[in-house]
């Protein structure tokens, strides 16, 4: 009788990468105590097969998942890259322009009310440029007449500052 073409021993499989300690697994979701989605993590067997595995969390790394996986990584670098670009663009265009908002105030220059993230979001977007409200990072409200110098977050990598205005109400 001929000899297997793999050595196989029992609960031994190094062709998909399951010894008897350990076992490969690419996760398919973000679970906290494991890693994130994508990344090929050694489990326990049995954390495997009874938990990870039928809930879905989880496949067998195989090499042609770890092919695949690399591939997706490299796309979605490239894409991170491109986005990056785009965002710096939009950046530079946001720091050349400076946004007037109008607010009630008394004679001394103090807001009746006061100028948040959101009021600075939507004067931007009204200009034509799409910042959302969790991009501007203020220290607090802006509550008094006067020029500020906003600090904008778009990406971690990409920061920019835009001039905000605050000016009374016209009387009418």
């Amino acid at each position: 009788m001929p000899a297997p073409a793999t050595k196989k021993k029992r609960g031994i499989n190094r062709d998909i990468g399951i010894t008897r300690r350990s076992m490969e697994v690419l996760l398919a979701e973000d679970i906290s105590t494991l890693g994130n989605r994508g990344e090929i993590v050694k489990v326990k067997p049995g954390y495997a097969r009874n938990y990870l595995l039928p809930h879905g969390y989880a496949t067998i790394a195989t090499e042609e998942n770890k092919r695949a996986v690399e591939q997706h990584k490299k796309k979605l670098g490239e894409l991170e890259v491109a986005r990056v670009k785009t965002l710096r663009q939009r950046a530079d265009a946001v720091s050349k322009y400076s946004v007037t908002l109008e607010a009630h105030a008394n004679a001394e220059g103090h807001l009746y009310g006061s100028v948040l993230a959101h009021d600075i979001s939507k004067a931007l977007k009204t200009a034509g440029y799409d910042i959302e409200t969790d991009h501007i990072k203020l220290e607090g409200p802006l509550k008094e007449l006067g020029m500020y110098t906003v600090k904008l977050e778009l990406h971690p990598e990409v920061r920019t500052d835009v001039k905000v205005w605050v000016v009374p109400t016209a009387s009418t």
